[in-house]
């Protein structure tokens, strides 16, 4: 699914940053801004440019997470996105000492940690975080 890439955008002056630097991390991010891009309800898009300080469940400390997408809409709605596998949006199951299951367990910590902080950030603002997996995708 990994597959860090330039995109450029049909509509440049939508997009709320550098559009001649916007880089994709997945297709399904590159699907979900090319739909940012063409569709006449979204006024301004931007791609990893909004940057939330969290505090890490692993070590304590302050990281700074990437959303990856801010939309604006034409009825004045912000909406921050996230888009993720649906599987890194599940608890994990499984045996405690496999390193499959140590991978999992703290990737889905460290994402709910990140979603906490965006949501306060987007409630104190008047916006809404939503996670986008496969399913909401079509994919």
């Amino acid at each position: 699914m990994y597959h860090k890439r330039k995109y450029v955008p049909l509509n440049p002056k939508k997009y709320a940053g550098d559009p001649s630097n916007i880089v994709m991390r997945s297709s399904w991010e590159t699907r979900f801004a090319i739909w940012c891009d063409k569709n006449p309800s979204i006024v301004r898009w931007s791609s990893e440019e909004t940057v939330i300080p969290y505090v890490s469940p692993l070590d304590g400390k302050i990281h700074r997470y990437f959303v990856d997408f801010k939309i604006e809409t034409v009825n004045k709605k912000t909406y921050l996105i996230e888009i993720k596998p649906k599987a890194q949006t599940i608890k994990p199951q499984g045996t405690r000492q496999t390193t499959k299951f140590l991978k999992e367990a703290t990737t889905y910590l460290v994402n709910q940690a990140k979603w906490e902080y965006a949501s306060r950030y987007s409630k104190d603002r008047n916006w809404e975080f939503i996670v986008l997996t496969e399913d909401e995708l079509g994919i």
